[in-house]
């Protein structure tokens, strides 16, 4: 059994401290916006904030995560006001299949948490998910619109 803080709701799951974050969240807390890519934290599909860092799902235990604060895709939004970043991906147009996006976002909105006026060589290093679709330079645009806002 673990507890899990996701989305400011305590998640009690019948899960071996050994399993991956990501599979607690998809498969036993039901939040499937969060996705699986590589299954080795490379591509960054599986992006979730874990005490408002940007971390790769995937790649860490349900034993790390516990006690920590993790937010999904599901949990960026405030209710119906969509996040910063989610308006900007709209605005610009940015997903193609989407499939990666929602790993994407939340890389996105940790780097500008933390950085709000991000340079190229900023999000070149920030942002290492990747678009099979090759959005790159929409989300450069959203980023770059939402740093000028």
């Amino acid at each position: 059994m673990a507890n899990l803080t996701i989305n400011g709701k305590t998640f009690t799951l019948d899960v071996e401290p050994d399993t991956p974050l990501l599979w607690a969240i998809r498969e036993n807390a039901g939040l499937t916006g969060t996705k699986y890519g590589c299954g080795i934290a490379q591509c960054g599909a599986c992006t979730v904030h874990m005490d408002g860092a940007a971390t790769r799902s995937c790649g860490i235990s349900v034993a790390e995560a516990a006690g920590k604060k993790i937010t999904t895709i599901e949990g960026l939004a405030s209710g119906a006001t969509l996040h910063k970043v989610q308006e900007a991906w709209i605005a610009q147009d940015v997903p193609q299949c989407g499939y990666c996006q929602s790993g994407m976002i939340m890389a996105v909105a940790a780097l500008l948490n933390d950085n709000p006026k991000p340079t190229d060589a900023d999000i070149d290093e920030a942002i290492t998910n990747i678009c099979r679709c090759g959005t790159f330079q929409q989300v450069r645009e959203a980023i770059h619109t939402i740093a000028s806002a």
